[in-house]
């Protein structure tokens, strides 16, 4: 018990949470596999959106860092390795490494380019001739999750820039002829409700995941989350404590999956049945494709099976593609109805 009172702030755990199990769900398939890239996340206000990612981040296990780096850096993963990390170990220095806390990095929707980005002292660089680099906000983020709330209100160009380099894992900064470069790689999580406005299409689309929820309708199931929320608030040591057997268990298997993930395959006709409904959809690129391939492996692997199945496909393909598809005016089903019928269509049979 005293070693959960030394953390500064007690968090929601996240196998408390009731309902959501679509929002849960891509958030566990992110972190088995971040190449998925990210998750959009729309929903009505007070739907537990940001309690759920905080969450999440908060379970998942630490990660060994290089001691005294700015930008989280592996010990002997190049990709995800800051070059004076890589200029040491090519020296023959000691690295010295530590455990902690995979990074939650929230973006405020006040920030500018230089606080995401990081900045280059130039005044020092053309008179000391050193390259003197204020880390940003995708620096701290790498190695952990990067979350943007009411993601549809910031401005276009950073969301631009955040996608960037959530899909090539690096940062460049550039100023007066000088470049930095740095690995960044983090799931990237938004979120935002659709009364407020729409992203841009081609920006939704480099979401991997788009995520649904709604209010909470059942009175019972009301009831029992509000109670929820009030134990914890009343006493949120002990709700955390109480939840200690299913928040290891849960990490355990993302562990697993994690390690597992590489081994999973997923049968040629499978894929070819994954590619037909995105072309039945009408799906542009191939971005629906690739991801729902990488989901359905990351599943199979949080299932702990070797192979994908149809069932595994038809669990994340909603996921994958509801938010691909071109909108029309017209249209009277919901996008991820759609998605669903077209799905049983293909696979019905393949069960």
């Amino acid at each position: 018990m005293n070693k959960i009172q030394n953390r500064a702030r007690p968090i929601f755990p996240f196998t408390a949470i009731i309902g959501q199990e679509e929002m849960k769900l891509a958030l566990i398939l992110n972190v088995i596999d971040p190449k998925i890239g990210g998750v959009m996340i729309m929903g009505d206000r007070g739907t537990g959106k940001s309690t759920t990612i905080r969450a999440i981040a908060d379970l998942l296990p630490e990660i060994e860092v290089v001691l005294g780096d700015s930008f989280n850096s592996h010990y002997s993963d190049y990709d995800i390795m800051s070059d004076s990390v890589k200029h040491k170990i090519d020296s023959g220095d000691e690295i010295i490494t530590e455990f902690t806390k995979v990074p939650m990095i929230d973006l405020p929707l006040g920030a500018t380019e230089d606080r995401l980005c990081g900045t280059i002292d130039i005044e020092k660089a053309l008179n000391e001739g050193i390259k003197t680099f204020e880390p940003g906000l995708l620096a701290k983020a790498n190695r952990g999750i990067l979350y943007v709330d009411e993601v549809n209100l910031l401005d276009d160009h950073l969301v631009d820039i955040l996608l960037d380099s959530a899909a090539s894992g690096w940062n460049t900064v550039e100023r007066e002829g000088i470049s930095i470069r740095h690995p960044s790689r983090f799931v990237l999580v938004g979120s935002g409700n659709p009364e407020e406005g729409e992203l841009r299409p081609q920006l939704l689309d480099r979401f991997g995941m788009h995520a649904e929820i709604r209010t909470v309708k059942d009175p019972s199931l009301r009831v029992q989350i509000v109670e929820q929320r009030s134990k914890f608030d009343l006493d949120p040591y002990s709700c955390i404590q109480e939840f200690t057997t299913q928040q290891d268990d849960l990490k355990n298997d993302i562990i697993l999956a994690q390690k597992k993930l590489s081994q999973v395959t997923i049968d040629y006709h499978l894929r070819v049945k994954i590619s037909e409904i995105c072309g039945i959809l009408n799906v542009d690129g191939l971005r629906g494709d690739i991801v729902t391939n990488r989901a359905a492996k990351a599943f199979a692997a949080y299932q702990n099976k070797d192979e994908v199945n149809v069932k595994d496909v038809q669990k994340v393909i909603t996921l994958c593609l509801r938010h691909r598809l071109r909108k029309d005016p017209l249209e009277t089903i919901d996008s991820g109805t759609k998605v669903e019928q077209v799905v049983d269509e293909v696979l019905g049979s393949e069960e």
